[in-house]
């Protein structure tokens, strides 16, 4: 019987996972899994980084070369290995509180910077393990454990965020379409450059419950009245757009060299400088 993805992928001594039920966080780690399998990487010159929060757990239940770091670090930790071994493959999978909050600095610079790494980030509203307090990417009006009258502050949106800061790559998902996140997060992998995907999730624990959105099932099923297709929302106004979610590719450039290629060169010629 051929081997399934999974039993490649996953550490089954490890499940199950610490996951509420209905939470997205499985969602994308399957797409995730299929990607890596997808891309036709050699598992064994895989690396996964995490920093500190729900979705930062996948890192434990994956069968990869892996680095659960801390609070909004994950992407100067994935920085470093990058550097110290350009030929891995570098993922990193964060939430939107450790990615654009605490970690906001390091998410930015390695836009800027276009390294090789691709950037899964978990995007379900909230700050999910400390108790569901508001985080830069609540919708305004949300109410969390910190914006018990409504959420004030106006949120991040991470794919403007991410091609406004340089990254080369920029997509975003749903776990409500788990096809569509597998075909965005592969790409990102297969991009030579720095790749942001958005993956739109849900916390019905919490934000879900907070908010009164119903079941898991529903906050799943909101999503198709909600989310619009990157082609679908080009032939339409902001007044149609409002409020709702548009996903796919919306970045995918060339057009800059890849960091660790041009520092090899500086290595290049810092030697030859040397030999002078």
């Amino acid at each position: 019987m051929e081997e399934h993805v999974f039993d490649r992928y996953l550490r089954r001594d490890k499940l199950r996972t610490m996951w509420c039920p209905g939470c997205g966080n499985g969602i994308v780690l399957q797409a995730l899994v299929r990607a890596l399998d997808e891309a036709g990487v050699d598992q064994d010159k895989v690396v996964v980084v995490s920093g500190v929060g729900c979705s930062s757990r996948a890192v434990n239940y994956l069968d990869t070369c892996g680095l659960h770091t801390i609070h909004g670090r994950p992407i100067a930790f994935a920085t470093g290995v990058k550097m110290e071994n350009p030929e891995l493959t570098v993922v990193v999978v964060t939430g939107d509180g450790d990615c654009t909050s605490i970690g906001g600095n390091h998410f930015i610079h390695g836009c800027r910077r276009n390294i090789d790494l691709t950037v899964v980030v978990v995007n379900n509203q909230n700050y999910g393990m400390t108790g569901g307090q508001y985080s830069p990417t609540t919708p305004p009006d949300s109410l969390t454990k910190t914006s018990v009258y409504g959420s004030y502050e106006p949120p991040f949106d991470v794919c403007s965020l991410a091609a406004g800061a340089g990254a080369t790559y920029v997509a975003r998902g749903l776990t409500y379409y788990p096809v569509q996140l597998k075909n965005s997060i592969l790409e990102g992998i297969r991009h030579r450059g720095f790749s942001v995907i958005d993956a739109v999730s849900d916390c019905p624990s919490l934000y879900g419950r907070l908010n009164k959105l119903g079941s898991a099932a529903d906050m799943m099923k909101r999503w198709e009245k909600l989310a619009v297709p990157v082609s679908a929302a080009k032939n339409m106004t902001p007044e149609e757009l409002g409020e709702r979610v548009v996903f796919g590719e919306l970045v995918n450039t060339g057009a800059r060299r890849e960091y660790t290629e041009i520092y090899s060169e500086i290595i290049k010629k810092a030697g030859g400088a040397g030999n002078d």
